[in-house]
């Protein structure tokens, strides 16, 4: 690929469309800009095209003037992306927002690798191949972040992957990554694609991931439980030395604020899994009553949470009591969430009807992220 690259495309929306991309893309900027481009906040630049002979004239310019900055300038043969991605999101159920992103450099696509959850074609693509632009289509509601980019070796073809959602921080190489699928150029037909296919894969996957969060939490807090009654047990330390005087106190103090911690995991990934159980279809209808207490636990660790991002001080003994409360009562009938957990689904989100027709585009074009 050329140090500076610039790809021309169309737009129903914002007429002529050119892209920079390129180790040397300020060199494709300064062509554009001295050609009459306007650039929007998320570094797209673009030609009204109502009046043809101008736009002829001064793309015919953009190719002298892109010769002297050592430019070379592509057409492509797709639309342009954020038409692409504003339409889906308008067909997607819920409100969906597209962001058009340009990676003109290419170390700022691999600024994507560590966050980008794939397990398929799009994650190794994102990789291995330059992708100089790409959209997310991002509902706030949810807080599901999908990654368009069109298909690498493809004419018409698209890939829709996600990004991992918070809590669960990076999703590079996490193996209960949903895998990304192939979309068709129509919007229809991808909004049908990503609603029947993508979604329910995406929500079973950050399910399990979630699921499996709060088994690991679980574990290591009963581990550091054991060691630390051990300990105070036997009145010595792991290697077997007896404790200093006043050890015991400050001991405590450390198990308690890593066990605190620890069970942040399960304050952030619990509440949705839980609200998704329902015992009484289960085998284990007995489990309901473990639930509610499960429940009643979260709400005090989630008060005592905002207490201290507040500031507010505690004694010794509120603090001991406040917090391990909690965690006492995930320690006692973590078994049955968990076995809730995995029996469960996610809900269905809202699908789009069968005679769904694409609705008429809003004025302008999507937000894009910068």
């Amino acid at each position: 690929m050329a140090d500076a690259q610039i790809i021309l495309t169309d737009s129903r929306h914002k007429g002529i469309v050119a892209l920079a991309s390129g180790e040397k893309y300020p060199w494709a900027h300064t062509a554009l800009q001295e050609c009459g481009f306007q650039r929007d906040e998320a570094g797209v630049y673009h030609l009204p095209a109502n009046e043809p002979t101008t736009s002829r004239t001064t793309l015919a310019n953009l190719l002298r003037c892109a010769e002297r900055h050592h430019t070379t300038v592509c057409l492509s043969s797709r639309q342009f992306i954020g038409d692409m991605a504003a339409r889906v999101a308008l067909l997607l159920p819920g409100v969906w927002e597209a962001q058009v992103e340009v990676y003109s450099h290419p170390l700022w696509q691999e600024d994507l690798v560590p966050w980008l959850w794939d397990s398929g074609e799009l994650g190794r693509a994102v990789r291995a191949t330059r992708l100089p632009y790409a959209a997310t289509l991002t509902n706030a509601t949810t807080g599901t972040t999908l990654l368009l980019a069109e298909r690498p070796g493809y004419q018409r073809d698209y890939l829709i992957g996600a990004f991992a959602p918070m809590p669960l921080e990076e999703g590079f190489a996490d193996p209960h990554a949903p895998r990304s699928i192939v979309l068709p150029p129509s919007p229809g037909l991808a909004a049908r694609a990503i609603t029947d296919r993508y979604l329910p894969a995406y929500d079973r996957a950050v399910h399990a991931r979630s699921t499996d969060a709060v088994a690991a939490a679980l574990a290591r807090l009963r581990s550091e439980h054991s060691t630390w009654a051990t300990m105070i047990a036997s009145g010595r330390y792991s290697d077997a030395t007896p404790l200093k005087f006043g050890a015991l106190e400050s001991s405590t103090e450390e198990f308690l604020d890593n066990s605190w911690r620890g069970f942040l995991t399960v304050l952030d990934h619990a509440p949705p899994l839980l609200d998704r159980c329902r015992p009484t279809s289960t085998p284990w209808p007995e489990d309901a009553t473990a639930l509610v207490r499960l429940a009643g636990a979260l709400a005090d660790a989630e008060a005592l949470h905002e207490e201290l991002a507040a500031g507010i001080r505690f004694t010794r003994g509120e603090r001991v009591t406040r917090t391990w409360t909690p965690i006492e009562t995930w320690l006692t009938h973590g078994e049955a969430f968990l076995r809730q957990a995995h029996t469960c689904t996610p809900r269905v989100r809202n699908g789009l009807a069968a005679t769904a027709t694409p609705r008429a585009l809003p004025p302008g074009a999507p937000a894009p992220r910068r």
